[in-house]
């Protein structure tokens, strides 16, 4: 979910109807400590066009007195842009709090789900791309709030395509082999793949046997994140685009052309 401005909107966002704050009547925080935060496994989150769920995972740390019943205690986690919690510039929050089991008396186990949804207007744009901090927010059926900051940091990436067609197929030796292609990335504004433009990608090619890829050259899309180059051929062989990522993209290959050369 979407959140900005407000810890009225973050809190409401992660507690349960019976946890609305009000920020200006927040009661103090709960003694409750967040660690050992895994979003995604600790891998960078990669979000296509359609809805993703990003599990993240937690470890709640209360004195012995503290309940963690549902109805007593929402917890979940936050990323937030800016120098600290307090004075975020942007957040994403889970829309429903965590899941926690206890593991003794002063510590639990929590589990909690993130939805990206690029189809719902305003929820997540171009923009968001790239690294977040990573936090946690805990709230009391009196309205008491805790926010801790700090807890490492993750990356969100729009997710890529990368196509190739070498041509023609089959082809003398000697001749001239165009290879052609496009690297896309998830547009989350308009719910397209669109082209990735004046990135570095290599084109490989394995020869036939081998069981590995070799770079031959590196070029950089154009227009509509295209890709043109020529070769010449020699042997039969697979040839690919592979393009290495960037902080907002995450690295993807083609899928092989395989050309035979006679």
């Amino acid at each position: 979910m979407r959140i900005r401005a407000t810890v009225a909107a973050v809190s409401g966002a992660l507690a349960l109807s019976a946890f609305a704050v009000p920020a200006a009547h927040a009661a103090a925080g709960p003694n409750v400590t967040f660690s050992n935060v895994k979003v995604n496994k600790a891998k960078a989150m990669v979000v296509g066009t359609t809805k993703t769920a990003v599990t993240v995972t937690y470890t709640l740390t209360h004195p012995a007195n503290v309940s963690i019943a549902p109805d007593k205690l929402g917890t979940g986690p936050i990323l937030y842009r800016g120098s600290s919690l307090t004075e975020r510039t942007a957040a994403f929050g889970s829309d429903e709090p965590g899941t926690c089991k206890a593991a003794s008396t002063t510590v639990a186990n929590c589990t909690a789900t993130m939805y990206f949804r690029p189809t719902v207007a305003d929820e997540i744009a171009n923009a968001d791309a790239g690294t977040w901090n990573v936090g946690g927010v805990a709230v009391t059926a009196d309205s008491a709030i805790k926010w801790q900051g700090g807890l490492g940091t993750t990356k969100l990436q729009r997710a890529s395509k990368l196509t190739v067609n070498a041509a023609p197929e089959p082809v003398k030796k000697g001749r001239t082999i165009t290879v052609t292609g496009a690297l896309t990335r998830a547009d989350w504004q308009t719910g397209r793949y669109t082209g990735y433009v004046g990135q570095a990608v290599k084109l490989q090619f394995k020869k036939k046997g081998a069981s590995a890829y070799t770079t031959v050259k590196t070029i950089k899309t154009t227009t509509g994140g295209a890709l043109k180059t020529t070769v010449t051929a020699s042997v039969d062989g697979t040839f690919r685009y592979s393009f290495a990522g960037t902080s907002t993209t995450p690295a993807v290959n083609a899928t092989g052309d395989y050309v035979d050369v006679q």
